[in-house]
C-alpha cells in the first residue's frame, strides 16, 4: 500500500546516540526530535526484533525517555521480528502494555514475522514472503482508516449517518 498522501517520519533508534539515551538527556537535541516526532503524530508503528522473548532494548529506552501519556490519541501498529515462532507473544506480553501503560488509544493486533518470512535478496533488498505481505497490507489500511482516517483507497466513499435515509 502507498503512503496516500499520508507523511511519513521514521525514527531509527539503533542509530540515536547512545550517551544521550542512556543518560535520559531530554535536552540532548536527537531526544528531543524524537520525543517531538511522537508528538507530533498520528499514527505510530513501533518495529523491534525480538530476542529471548523481549523486546529490543534500545526501543525500552526510547519508550522510557517519553512521557507517560506520550501515545495518548494515537493508534499504534506493533511489529516484530524473530528467530522462530516461539517469541511470537512477545508482542502481547511484553510490548502491549507498555504501548497501554504509554496511553495508546488503540493498539492495533501486532504483526510478528521470522526470518524465514524475510529473505535479502542477492541484490541487498529484502522480500517478503506473501503471507506476511498479506498480513502487513490489512494492517496498513486498518491503520490508515482508523488511525489516520483516511478515505478507503478503493470501493465507496464512507457516507456520514446524518445523509442516510430510511424509507420502510
Amino acid at each position: 500500500m502507498a503512503s496516500r498522501g499520508a507523511r511519513i517520519d521514521r525514527i531509527t533508534v539503533r542509530d540515536l546516540p547512545a550517551q544521550p539515551l542512556m543518560h535520559a538527556d531530554w535536552s540532548h537535541p536527537a531526544v528531543e526530535r524524537v520525543i517531538a516526532q511522537v508528538a507530533a503524530a498520528r499514527v505510530v508503528v513501533v518495529s523491534t526484533p525480538v530476542y529471548k522473548a523481549a523486546y529490543s532494548g534500545v526501543l525500552k529506552v526510547v519508550l522510557d525517555l517519553l512521557a507517560q501519556d506520550a501515545l495518548r490519541g494515537k493508534t499504534v501498529l506493533p511489529l516484530a521480528t524473530g528467530g522462530s515462532p516461539h517469541h511470537m507473544l512477545a508482542l502481547d506480553y511484553a510490548l502491549r502494555p507498555v504501548l497501554q501503560a504509554l496511553a495508546a488509544r488503540q493498539i492495533l493486533p501486532g504483526i510478528y514475522a521470522t526470518d524465514s518470512q524475510i529473505t535479502l535478496t542477492p541484490e541487498g533488498a529484502y522480500q517478503v514472503h506473501a503471507d506476511l505481505a498479506s498480513r502487513l497490507d490489512e494492517a496498513a489500511l486498518v491503520l490508515a482508516s482508523e488511525g489516520l482516517k483516511l478515505p478507503p483507497a478503493h470501493g465507496f466513499e464512507p457516507v456520514p449517518f446524518s445523509s442516510v435515509r430510511c424509507s420502510v
